[in-house]
């Protein structure tokens, strides 16, 4: 399944992205800033490979992202000379598991020669490496396949609201947002004649950088229901968590239900 994107249309996600550290207060938006786990999965062409001053290669493929849930608790405290606690766990799947993210073709030009050694190393457009140097063949030997795993930054933010909160056996839950790759993603081609990337004497080596995704790419949540079961007017707690289960920082306490 493809993940579907915000425009710049729909400006309303994006400003809750932008906006979700200044209106916590209003106990309606939540926000995590965390490394979403993701894998590239690659696909590379080439073409005159023998040419000088050096071959085109050119990347597409996926990100495919480590999906990302928020666990929903409902909790209702009843005080007296016995304090009894209910409370309700639901799981809202926020970004599937494998999901993935189009990568756009992109051609690069080497410049030191024909059929030199080419490495590609993930970055994100901050400068900060996300993979190792990937060593991937000689040109006119056809360069291999690699599908490496690196750590995304990303910053999602949830917009909840609810509706019978008074209701028995609970209110329903709704949770909408968007999931913004703070610092984007681009790809770093070695070319050298030499079987090393590093230079030195009759080295020849060329770096290209290209543009995958671009800082600020928002990934939008679409709006969906969670149903209570603790009573009237529960405290409602979000808990981000990864793909794998694995928490994101610690459960978030809202407040009561006709808070938000």
């Amino acid at each position: 399944m493809k993940i579907q994107f915000i425009t710049q249309t729909t400006a309303g996600v994006a400003a809750l992205l932008l906006s979700a550290a200044t209106v916590l207060a209003d106990q309606t938006v939540t926000s995590a800033s965390f490394k979403m786990p993701a894998k590239v999965t690659s696909d590379l062409t080439f073409a005159d490979c023998d040419n000088s001053p050096g071959p085109t290669i050119t990347l597409s493929g996926e990100l495919n992202l480590g999906g990302l849930s928020a666990d929903v608790t409902l909790q209702n405290n009843v005080k007296g000379t016995h304090k009894t606690t209910v409370s309700f766990t639901t799981n809202a799947v926020l970004v599937v598991a494998g999901d993935g993210i189009e990568l756009p073709k992109q051609p690069v030009q080497g410049g030191t020669g024909g059929n030199p050694h080419i490495w590609i190393q993930f970055l994100d457009q901050n400068n900060k490496t996300l993979t190792s140097q990937i060593y991937l063949g000689r040109c006119v030997q056809g360069l291999k396949h690699i599908d490496p795993a690196l750590l995304a930054q990303a910053l999602a933010a949830l917009e909840v609201s609810a509706i019978g909160c008074e209701n028995n056996p609970g209110p329903t839950i709704y949770l909408s947002g968007g999931i913004g790759l703070t610092a984007g993603l681009k790809a770093r081609f070695i070319f050298s004649n030499a079987d090393n990337p590093v230079g030195g004497p009759h080295k020849a080596v060329v770096v290209r950088d290209v543009g995958l995704i671009e800082a600020g790419t928002i990934i939008e949540i679409p709006k969906q229901p969670v149903r209570g079961g603790a009573g009237g007017n529960p405290i409602i707690s979000i808990q981000f968590k990864h793909g794998n289960g694995d928490p994101i920082g610690s459960p978030i306490v809202l407040g009561k239900c006709n808070q938000i």
